[in-house]
């Protein structure tokens, strides 16, 4: 999510900036859900045990 951003960039102004510039005039889809890719992984790798 876009709050922890500021993590990696440790730059409050610089990570403001740069999501704003990133979802000027578009949209922002807020997916929650179960990952499919998660769980494809964590079955290959029960399989590969």
């Amino acid at each position: 999510s876009f709050d922890r951003w500021n993590e990696i960039f440790n730059d409050a102004v610089l990570t403001a900036a740069l999501i704003d510039r990133m979802t000027h005039k578009s949209y922002v889809i807020n997916m929650n859900g179960d990952s499919y890719r998660i769980k494809e992984t964590k079955e290959w790798l029960e399989k590969s045990n």
